[in-house]
């Protein structure tokens, strides 16, 4: 698995991939915003506090904000919305 890990305010950022399942464990059924002490991906971020702010599922379905289940749900999607353009005014799409 991959992680991004991103620093805003000096502009750094890290990819690193993990392989072993065990470390991932902690990473697996946490929500949006929820914040993880850095030693669980390992000793170089001992005592960073890192907050999953995104992520996409096997097939690429991007993570949403404010959707509170852990399996993939079909949201009425509007102007505005991130993901999605609509083509004719007023136009919504279940997506």
């Amino acid at each position: 698995m991959k992680i991004n890990i991103a620093c805003p305010s000096t502009g750094m950022q890290k990819v690193i991939e993990i392989d072993d399942e065990k470390r991932l464990q902690n990473l697996y059924d946490r929500r949006m915003a929820q914040e993880i002490d850095g030693t669980v991906l390992g000793d170089e971020f001992e005592g960073a506090i890192l907050r999953i702010s995104g992520g996409n599922d096997k097939q690429g379905f991007p993570m949403r904000q404010g959707v509170l289940t852990n399996n993939r749900v079909r949201l009425l999607c509007k102007k505005g919305h991130k993901g999605y353009r609509p083509r004719r005014s007023g136009e919504r799409k279940r997506k």
